[in-house]
């Protein structure tokens, strides 16, 4: 890997260890071959054959205790230290018939040791590591080399990061090939599932022995499954990358390369694995439970919360160095999803520290399973072949319902308790009318339906000492709105049954209403969306009344520009003045979550907060 490079300098510490003479003489070959073009090659190396050896273009041999005992040509030492210690065949350094050298020569005449009076060696050594050095330093004059600051010049060129991203790509995808258990894993993993899923939930609730989508009642719980199954294999598949990288990208740190150019790579792989991933699961899934019109609406939702666990699963790779530790995150980080993704607790029901009347619950909003919730059980009630031709209506006709029945109830009450107890001046009665006064104001302002209020003045007159002269007049006000949407609500109705009569008598299309709703609409889906199961249809929270019944068909009044926050299943979204459907407003801001966990990654902001908090010293008390 090092010679890959092919580095200026560079050097080997006993790069024949454990080869065979064979292939010790070609690794030194090839590192001949660089020197020969110019690289500056050091090796430690120990015992070398007689042709390694005469390789070498110089040798730099130390005593013990790291003292030099000698700097030159390797075949020139065998006569060096002959010629030191005065031997008859001081002149030979090689054989002269085979021209072998015997590097072993060179240490048994510096470690030599001294005969005893009994022709026995003794420890001693005839020349010390001092005196060896001694005859270096009068022997060898190693002149100073001029310093040079300026570095090598390079002969890897570092491709541009496009390229490199493109490289990283190829090296990943051939690694991930060959590891075909890997392969096999990951992509039978999700028609597995999605057979398994769909299959223990296919529930027949129609008294009849053929399945029917319409009443199978599994269907929100199997919406939540898929979001989870899309989390569960986006983190598994990439929670383990880094790590599995981090020998490699340790090596290759001396090469500078680009970091976003590595991780683009990996989210490339990812992300297509993730999109083959949910697009199998969906299609299996769907078909099996009879949602067959539902499955690009499924799938990118499902692949954009795949993508947005794919960088968490990133980011955790990133920061910590065991597997284990890794997979023992994953259920922490899936479980939160599961509990506020909106289907399994209601938001309205969760501990009132957590939890916001009329609104999704802050610590909600960081959870990517309650924005694809919400998105998939909103797209798949409004856009469906059966309910999309209604829908307009419908919401005219829910919206005309809920005042006439439910808003102008509350806001009569108001009025009586206001007009009864007007010339009451205890403080808390006071205070209610106040309150009271605002609410009839806010309602009856926003409302465009104001007829018989021409001479009522919508600001002044709605306080305590304005509303005795207008308190009849807004008596008759809101008889009149109740006939008025008890009116909106019976022509709709009656609208919708006109449409319904036009597409069946049209014989070219074989609309049935009844078959429709079978095969595109899910009585469940919708008593979840429409919170048909309400007990309090409208409720007063903090001096408004909200609605509860509905969530679907009712429009969000956000209280300024950057207000995004809404009641569940709401049908638009709106920031900075621009609407847009739930399920792009949704699908957009999982994207955004996946760019900030991007950026998180790139600047490993995880890694460096859990270096940081490891570092902290707690003191103790003593």
């Amino acid at each position: 890997l090092e010679l890959i490079r092919e580095p200026g300098v560079l050097f080997v510490d006993e790069p024949t260890s454990g080869l065979s003479s064979r292939d010790s003489e070609n690794v030194i070959d090839l590192l001949k071959e660089l020197s020969l073009k110019g690289k500056l090659i050091f090796v430690v190396i120990h015992q070398p054959s007689s042709d390694i050896y005469k390789m070498f273009d110089k040798m730099y041999m130390m005593d013990t205790g790291g003292y030099p005992v000698f700097y030159g040509n390797p075949v020139e030492a065998v006569t060096y230290f002959k010629t030191i210690t005065n031997q008859v065949d001081k002149n030979r350094g090689q054989c002269e018939t085979c021209g072998n050298v015997n590097p072993e020569q060179i240490f048994n005449i510096i470690e030599a040791q001294v005969v005893d009076e009994y022709g026995q060696l003794t420890n001693k050594r005839k020349i010390n590591p001092l005196q060896w050095h001694d005859q270096f330093k009068q022997n060898f004059k190693i002149e100073k080399i001029e310093e040079v600051t300026e570095a090598p010049p390079q002969s890897l060129n570092i491709p541009t990061k496009i390229k490199q991203t493109g490289i990283f790509t190829v090296r990943d995808v051939l690694s991930k090939l060959s590891n075909k258990q890997y392969l096999l894993i990951n992509l039978l993993e999700a028609p597995l599932l999605a057979i398994i899923l769909a299959f223990v939930i296919r529930y027949k609730n129609s008294g009849g022995s053929d399945y029917v989508y319409r009443f199978n009642d599994n269907i929100p719980a199997f919406i939540l499954m898929a979001i989870v199954v899309a989390l569960f294999m986006g983190m598994t598949i990439s929670a383990e990358e880094i790590i599995r990288d981090r020998k490699i990208l340790k090596r290759e740190s001396f090469l500078n390369l680009s970091w976003n150019s590595y991780l683009m790579s990996k989210l490339l792989i990812l992300f297509t694995m993730s999109a083959i991933q949910t697009f199998t699961f969906v299609v299996i899934g769907n078909l099996i439970l009879g949602m067959p019109e539902m499955i690009f609406t499924h799938w990118f939702i499902l692949f954009t919360a795949s993508c947005m666990a794919n960088v968490l699963g990133l980011n955790i790779s990133s920061a910590f160095n065991s597997a284990v530790t890794v997979y023992v995150l994953i259920p922490l980080l899936l479980i939160p999803q599961m509990i506020l993704s909106g289907l399994l607790f209601s938001f309205d029901k969760l501990n009132e520290i957590l939890s916001t009347k009329g609104e999704v619950p802050l610590v909600a909003d960081l959870m990517a399973s309650r924005w694809a919730y919400e998105a998939i059980a909103v797209e798949q009630f409004q856009a469906n072949s059966y309910q999309a031709p209604y829908y307009n209506l419908e919401k005219m006709e829910m919206m005309a319902d809920f005042k006439a029945a439910y808003l102008v109830e509350e806001l009569k009450k108001k009025h009586r308790y206001i007009a009864s107890n007007l010339k009451d001046s205890s403080e808390e009665i006071q205070t209610t009318i106040k309150k009271d006064l605002d609410i009839l104001s806010h309602y009856i302002n926003k409302d465009y339906f104001k007829k018989g209020l021409e001479t009522v003045n919508l600001q002044g007159d709605f306080t305590v000492e304005g509303y005795p002269k207008v308190s009849e007049t807004i008596g008759s006000y809101l008889d009149e709105y109740k006939a008025f949407y008890q009116n909106v609500y019976n022509e709709t109705v009656r609208k919708k049954e006109q449409m319904v009569i036009y597409f069946e008598s049209d014989s070219s299309s074989n609309y049935n209403l009844g078959e429709y709703k079978n095969k595109y609409y899910n009585e469940s889906l919708a008593d979840l969306v429409t919170n048909i199961s309400v007990k309090d249809r409208i409720l007063e929270y903090n001096g408004r009344l909200l609605q509860q019944i509905n969530p679907v068909f009712h429009d969000p009044e956000p209280d300024h520009m950057l207000d995004y926050r809404t009641h569940f299943f709401a049908p638009k979204k709106q920031f900075l003045g621009i609407s847009m459907d739930t399920y792009l407003f949704n699908a957009i801001v999982i994207w955004l979550m996946t760019v900030f966990l991007y950026l998180t990654l790139y600047f490993e902001l995880l890694a460096k907060a859990i270096n940081w908090f490891g570092n902290i010293k707690f003191g103790t008390k003593k």
